[in-house]
């Protein structure tokens, strides 16, 4: 929260902050990090990638998304993962370690200043707690909402766990407690909580009357949307209703229970995926955490993929007939197409997971999945073959059912496996699938469809023609070389009374010459800290103004690039160039020298075709050859060659 451009937030609690932060810890609960090196690396949280493109290191304290080219803290990599405010971020971090932020209360004209998002936030968090406040403390909302929690056999512990609530049967309940404390209306009726149309006697009113309240939330807890059930026999009404889109709840990108399971997912390696709230708060209540809902919606990518930061294992439990299972198969499909592993549950006819934990109990459910759990294409095949019976014509159209799924599989050994096992329950020959798969690639490739990934199709890549380098380009690298040793080892002392800083910044005449307004902006306020006598680090730039220079550092010092371990224990020793700074700093002022010395050549080389007066050609003649055997000998000690 701003006011006048001055944070609420104490800097002594942002410094605290910051100084707790455990960046691989941060980052862990959206990413699944693998150890290389002395750094991190898993794939991007923002797009879609097949190799590990992403890199932590906690030397540094950063992260660099190489893929959509975002880096910088914590702080930053929260602000970018869940779309909030630096302060936000801030907040999401105390709560993260404990520590406790005290800021001044807010007041409706620092809410007015808020960005949209940051509005929807507040309200809906507002509209959560009203909404709990009715349910454990209005005569309607313990009698209906309250009992019906109980008598699903509900404790304290799940309902607070998941800010279960109660909207009174009234048209304006929350619309008028939101007018008390000032909020907008506009706000409101963004965030989906109220609608704004004629009907009756009012125009605008709540959209969530008489009904249980489930609150959604995003993967660091905010509450982003609402899902609502009606507890009547009303057959008017919907049974379920939700809020609508908003900037902050996109539906087929989050699951709900995500935040409340995300730990115990990555912990377990596995995620149970059901259908229902209550599915969900049954399992927790029964102490199975890994579980998420997609609500009744269609399993998405988008779902799918905010499971695999946690796992990559996931154990669909299916209740209802086979024909609605069917039609929900597509989501398998996806779940393969994305690389994961997937099982299969059939919850006994008449159960569904909310009542069989219920009745059986945590340890009673799990030795179920453990007994029941097929593989999806044991699963799939017994349930196609069950309707073809002994039918020849239903029988080929479920092998080719089969090899559908199946080649959505990315990698081609599991889908080997997969083709033998599936060979074994339809007692054909693993030729004949095979044989399938490929009639199907050669289909989607006539049908243009040539976008689908198969592993089998080699691709031939195109011939890259290498164009040469003009000078400015030349110019440029030499000045993101500069920037980059300046940035990682700038206090870092290659003599008694002199650092890495001081010899690059002495070597450096004008800054207006530079072909690069970024990195001279760098070099700037490095000249700028050396004149106030601070020493700075790249760290001075994580929260810099302007975010292309804010990048750039990030780009900068993030290596993806570490020696393995293994090298250190088969005792092979590479020097590094953090321990020879001299070379790595003399090398950058040879660099600056060079690129000064071909500035002077092109300039002489300008006057002398200018120069009419005979004595003064002569002059500059000279000049040429001097300047041209100066820059031969850095050249020569640079490794370079010239021409």
């Amino acid at each position: 929260m701003l006011r006048g451009g001055i944070p609420l937030i104490p800097q002594q609690t942002i410094d605290q902050i910051k100084q707790a932060v455990d960046i691989v810890e941060v980052i862990g609960d959206f990413v699944d990090l693998k150890k290389s090196g002395t750094n991190y690396k898993g794939k991007s949280p923002f797009v879609e990638e097949k190799s590990p493109s992403f890199f932590v290191s906690p030397g540094k304290e950063i992260f660099k998304d190489f893929s959509s080219g975002k880096g910088g803290d914590a702080i930053k990599f929260v602000m970018e993962v869940e779309g909030l405010s630096y302060i936000e971020s801030l907040k999401y971090l105390a709560k993260k370690y404990n520590i406790e932020v005290k800021e001044a209360e807010e007041t409706p004209e620092d809410i007015i200043q808020r960005t949209e998002r940051e509005s929807l936030f507040i309200v809906l968090n507002f509209a959560k707690d009203f909404y709990k406040s009715t349910l454990l403390t209005h005569e309607e909302g313990q009698s209906i909402g309250l009992s019906y929690f109980k008598e699903r056999g509900f404790t304290p512990d799940i309902i607070d766990k998941f800010d279960l609530g109660y909207s009174l049967d009234q048209w304006d309940a929350l619309l008028k407690e939101a007018e008390k404390k000032q909020y907008s209306l506009e706000i409101l009726e963004k965030a989906g909580l109220v609608l704004n149309k004629e009907e009756g006697n009012k125009k605008i009113y709540d959209r969530f009357r008489g009904r249980v309240i489930f609150p959604i939330h995003n993967l660091t807890g905010k509450v982003i949307a609402f899902g609502a059930r009606i507890l009547t026999n009303d057959k008017k009404q919907p049974k379920y209703i939700n809020s609508p889109e908003t900037e902050v709840y996109h539906k087929s990108k989050i699951l709900y229970g995500i935040a409340q399971a995300k730990q115990q997912i990555r912990q377990e390696d596995n995620c149970f995926l059901v259908e229902g709230y209550t599915d969900v708060l049954s399992l927790h209540q029964a102490g199975i955490e890994n579980v998420v809902a997609s609500s009744g919606t269609s399993l998405t990518v988008e779902q799918i993929r905010l499971i695999g930061r946690y796992t990559k294992n996931i154990t669909v439990l299916y209740d209802g007939d086979a024909a609605g299972i069917k039609a929900s198969l597509r989501g398998i499909d996806l779940i393969l197409e994305e690389g994961s592993n997937v099982h299969v549950v059939l919850i006994p006819e008449g159960e569904d997971p909310d009542s069989y934990a219920r009745k059986y109990g945590g340890e009673a459910f799990r030795e179920f999945i453990k007994k029941e759990r097929q593989d999806f294409i044991t699963f799939k095949t017994k349930l196609f073959l069950s309707e073809a019976n002994n039918d020849p014509v239903k029988r080929a159209e479920v092998i080719r059912e089969i090899v559908q799924s199946i080649g959505k599989i990315p990698d081609p050994i599991t889908r080997t496996v997969y083709f033998q096992q599936c060979a074994r329950l339809l007692e054909i020959s693993e030729t004949i699938l095979v044989q399938e798969f490929n009639k199907l690639k050669s289909s989607e490739k006539k049908k243009g469809q040539s976008e689908v990934h198969h592993p089998e199709i080699i691709q031939i890549e195109e011939e890259v023609v290498e164009t040469p380098l003009d000078e400015k380009s030349i110019v440029i690298g030499q000045e993101r070389e500069l920037a980059r040793v300046l940035l990682n080892y700038g206090p870092e002392k290659v003599s008694e009374d002199a650092t890495v800083t001081d010899y690059l910044l002495d070597e450096i005449d004008d800054i207006e010459d530079f072909c690069s307004p970024l990195y001279g902006q760098i070099i700037l306020e490095y000249r700028a800290a050396r004149l106030r006598s601070e020493i700075i680090d790249a760290s001075f730039f994580f929260e810099y103004k302007d975010e292309k220079v804010r990048d750039e550092v990030i780009g900068l010092i993030a290596d993806p690039y570490t020696m393995s371990e293994q090298w250190s224990r088969h005792q092979i020793f590479v020097k590094l160039e953090k321990d020879q700074l001299d070379v790595a700093t003399f090398r950058t002022i040879l660099r600056l020298k060079w690129r000064n010395v071909r500035k002077m050549i092109a300039d002489n080389m300008n006057q002398l075709q200018q120069e009419i007066n005979e004595n003064e050609i002569g002059i500059l003649q000279q000049k040429h050859i001097h300047l041209k055997m100066f820059e031969m000998d850095i050249a020569k000690q640079l490794g370079n060659v010239i021409v």
